[in-house]
């Protein structure tokens, strides 16, 4: 299943060697992401980066679960 919010996200290896961005520019996923988790308000993401739009937001979050989604995780005994 495909979502309008994946055409969001681009995947080129010219483009910040390879590693997905919002579409149109060389903001990473991971870089709204760690604003997020820093506690970064959406409005002062959209302040700090003008070129993004709500949906850009919720594309990296929601290409974030997605890729979660279908990756293993295997438990470590400590």
């Amino acid at each position: 299943m495909t979502s309008p919010l994946l055409e969001r996200i681009e995947l080129d290896p010219r483009v910040c060697n390879g590693k997905p961005v919002i579409k149109g520019t060389r903001i990473p996923v991971t870089v709204i992401l760690e604003q997020l988790a820093e506690g970064e308000s959406w409005d002062k993401i959209l302040e700090g980066y003008p070129e993004l739009t709500r949906e850009d937001i919720h594309a990296a979050i929601y290409y974030a679960r997605v890729s979660l989604d279908h990756t293993e995780m295997k438990a470590v005994n400590a």
